[in-house]
């Protein structure tokens, strides 16, 4: 073969090569930026704004808050009915949705713990849970390249928190302190069994190497 054919060849195939990873470099961008992702980013932002809002002076501040914790909530809802039923779930989805929500709920835990409203031990608590949780979820990623979804228990989980959340954003003036660290507890144990219930997916995941939709 000569000189210049071959050099003309190879020439091809890397470019026939590039073009196949820009292509699929797209199409993943795609499969990525999709709705639910969109509504997924959308809640992160939201909770700068519930922090802002919680400690203006603005009237019925408490309100306000509870309302963008609202629609932070349900556009969580959505994404996952729209994820499943269109079939957009993706890596990026898996990584953002939870990411968004665990977020929210933190700076609500923290604004209400700067409030006094609940006790500090709530808040080292669901830190020290999360951590543990972003620990075991980088590890199954490394394992099997892919997130495992979030299951009934956090869903539950979030449900709990959310109304507990609310009660105590909306009643912080009229309930007792006993009473708020009772629902607060009652939120935490709930977040607990959820916690446990990841810890054995996670070590089933490592056993047999696979994700599984629920």
């Amino acid at each position: 073969m000569p000189v210049y054919t071959k050099k003309r060849s190879d020439q091809f195939a890397g470019e026939k090569g590039s073009e196949l990873v820009n292509e699929k470099f797209a199409g993943e961008m795609d499969t990525n930026m999709n709705l639910p992702n969109v509504l997924s980013v959308f809640r992160l932002c939201l909770v700068p704004v519930f922090v802002l809002v919680y400690f203006s002076n603005i009237k019925y501040s408490g309100v306000f808050a509870v309302l963008i914790y609202g629609i932070a909530a349900l556009s969580d809802v959505l994404d996952g009915k729209i994820a499943r039923k269109y079939n957009m779930t993706s890596t990026l989805g898996k990584i953002l949705d939870p990411l968004g929500d665990k977020l929210m709920t933190f700076a609500v835990l923290v604004c209400i713990t700067i409030d006094r409203v609940v006790p500090l031990w709530a808040i080292i608590v669901f830190v020290i849970k999360e951590c543990l949780m972003g620990i075991g979820g980088f590890i199954v990623y490394k394992r099997v390249s892919d997130m495992p979804p979030s299951n009934y228990f956090g869903k539950c989980s979030t449900i709990v928190f959310f109304i507990v959340c609310v009660i105590l954003i909306v009643l912080k003036n009229s309930i007792s302190h006993l009473g708020a660290t009772i629902m607060i507890s009652v939120a935490i144990a709930v977040t607990l069994v959820a916690f446990v219930s990841y810890v054995y997916k996670f070590s089933q995941i490592m056993r047999y190497g696979k994700t599984r939709q629920e």
